[in-house]
Parts: C-alpha cells; sequence; structure tokens
C-alpha cells in the first residue's frame, strides 16, 4: 500500500457493538493507530494522548480508531477504563494487521515473537493513503498527527 492509492474496504468489529466497513467513512478522513496490545504503558498513553485531543480531530472531520489484535471483552475495559470517546477495532483474525503489513517481528526478553508495530495511517476523504507512520514513538505522535490533518505538517 503506497501514499495516494486506494486503501482496499474492509469491515471491522469495534467497540460499542459497531460493525462497519472503511468505505461508511468516505467523505470523512480516518486515523487508524495500530498499537500492541491493550492496558500496557506505551499503548494507555497512546490511547490518552488521542482521548485528549479527540475533540479537535472532530473538528477536522476524522474519525479515530485504535486497533489491536485484543479481544472486544478486553478492548471495551480498556476504553471504558479511560474514558476514550473513540472505537477500538478488534483484530484477532490479525485481517487488518496484515493488510497494513503491521505485524513485524520483534525480540521479547530473548525470544522471537510476532506482534504489532506500532503504527498509524491516515485515510483521506476519498478513501487514498495520505499519510504512513511506522515504528511510532509516543511521546508527541497524536499531536503529530492532529497536524497533519490539519494541514500544518
Amino acid at each position: 500500500m503506497e501514499i495516494g492509492q486506494t486503501v482496499a474496504d474492509f469491515t471491522f468489529e469495534a467497540t460499542s457493538g459497531l460493525t462497519a466497513k472503511l468505505s461508511d467513512y468516505r467523505g470523512q478522513k480516518v486515523v487508524l493507530y495500530f498499537y500492541p496490545k491493550d492496558s500496557t504503558p506505551g499503548c494507555t498513553t497512546e490511547s490518552q494522548d488521542f482521548r485528549d485531543l479527540h475533540a479537535q480531530f472532530l473538528s477536522e472531520n476524522t474519525v479515530v480508531f485504535g486497533v489491536s489484535r485484543d479481544t472486544l471483552k478486553s478492548h471495551e475495559r480498556f476504553k471504558a477504563k479511560h474514558e476514550m470517546p473513540f472505537e477500538l477495532i478488534s483484530d484477532t483474525s490479525e485481517v487488518l494487521c496484515k493488510q497494513f503489513n503491521t505485524l513485524k517481528e520483534k525480540n521479547m526478553f530473548g525470544r522471537k515473537v510476532f506482534g504489532i508495530e506500532r503504527s498509524t495511517f491516515l485515510i483521506d476523504e476519498q478513501g487514498c493513503l495520505k499519510q504512513v507512520w511506522r515504528k511510532v514513538k509516543v511521546p508527541y505522535h497524536a499531536e503529530l498527527v492532529l497536524e497533519m490533518v490539519q494541514g500544518k505538517a
């Protein structure tokens, strides 16, 4: 998937009982931020940062979705605990992770495992990939994404 290309449509299940397709959001920008695991320190901070800027994303006609391989039940707890105003997509089958190429080999305590590489994708109102951030470092990331949405970056 390259910047400027149309993102293939996909159906997803998310918190709050939402089942939708990417194409349902045509006419709006979509931020998909992929994170490794609910309730871990970096993922919590990243989600809180997107939460704290959520009103500004909405004012820019942009919807935000967090994506991980956690279950909907785990997502619901994580979302409620941190009062997230946006939905979290459960990708237990790894369909979206594969589509967006976010599964990478990682070294965890000397063991090689496959996990989500923290990545964010901005999709424009026509469904085209506008920007990609890979190997995301959490501090100030949500702000950088917002600046891109606002046309400041």
